[in-house]
């Protein structure tokens, strides 16, 4: 998409979680962008991969959420953005969405969070369920093949009962076309954990969405930032961690159902535009 195609229209950025890049996602954005365009017919969506990862993968990861940011905000401008972007962002990306907000919010216009867990909100245990320390730390560093780390990842990560040799075929070609080293990996293990959210509610209007059945982070997380932030919730009862994966459609309703209420909460102040 040229960036003259995205002057003027909604963009929506989409960024994923630890490890992950731009082909993890799949199917779902052409499934997002049908449901978001029922409300903004122009809107556009944008994937952007974080350092370390992807496109990016040669790049040193940050052990910083902050530096996240910006390396987003120069991807922005190199693709000719220019005004406020909706993000929808999991895991690791949600902190980074997170933090864009509070210390950017004229550059947001909402914001989508999948799965996360954020400090001060919720104890580390809920952060990342105990036995999972260890398993990515065993992942980080084990020599294992990639299409056995990739199994075990996608183990950890989805609750799929079908077609997992597809999806476990397509990680391990993008793992071979961009590998992300130890090194990254660790590095940005080390961002998540670090980084702390501001306990004030974000000026930007945000949708947290998760699962019950998340096996990688509690979903009492993402609860824990709603009552905090007065941020709407909505919960998937089967899903695990990889939500845009298990059930796409049940993501982007969520989302298109989300813009609806604000779109006539805003017709009704006279706020939306």
């Amino acid at each position: 998409m040229s960036a003259d195609g995205l002057i003027g229209q909604p963009v929506w950025v989409l960024l994923r979680g630890l490890a992950r890049e731009v082909g993890h996602w799949g199917a779902f954005p052409a499934v997002l962008q049908q449901e978001i365009q029922r409300q903004q017919p122009a809107a556009r969506l944008l994937m952007l991969d974080l350092p370390g990862n992807g496109a990016l993968h040669r790049e040193s990861s940050p052990t910083q959420v902050a530096t996240m940011v910006e390396s987003c905000r120069a991807q922005l401008q190199q693709h000719g953005v220019t005004g406020p972007v909706h993000v929808l962002a999991m895991s690791l990306g949600a902190m980074v969405a997170s933090d864009w907000a509070a210390r950017y919010p004229q550059e947001l216009s909402a914001g989508v969070l999948i799965n996360t867990s954020l400090q001060p909100f919720s104890p580390f245990y809920h952060r990342l369920r105990p036995l999972n320390y260890l398993a990515f730390l065993l992942l980080s560093l084990s020599s294992m093949g990639h299409r056995r780390r990739e199994a075990k990842v996608l183990a950890m990560t989805s609750n799929l009962h079908g077609k997992p040799d597809q999806i476990l075929d397509h990680w391990v070609e993008l793992q071979r076309l961009h590998p992300v080293g130890v090194r990254n990996s660790l590095r940005q293990l080390l961002a998540a954990s670090r980084y702390r959210a501001s306990q004030f509610r974000p000026a930007v209007p945000m949708l947290l969405l998760c699962s019950s059945a998340d096996r990688l982070v509690d979903w009492r997380c993402s609860q824990a930032i709603s009552r905090a932030w007065g941020a709407p919730l909505r919960m998937h009862v089967r899903a695990g961690h990889d939500l845009p994966l298990d059930d796409p459609l049940w993501v982007a309703q969520a989302v298109g159902e989300w813009l609806r209420v604000r779109r006539m909460q805003g017709l009704q102040e006279g706020q939306w535009h």
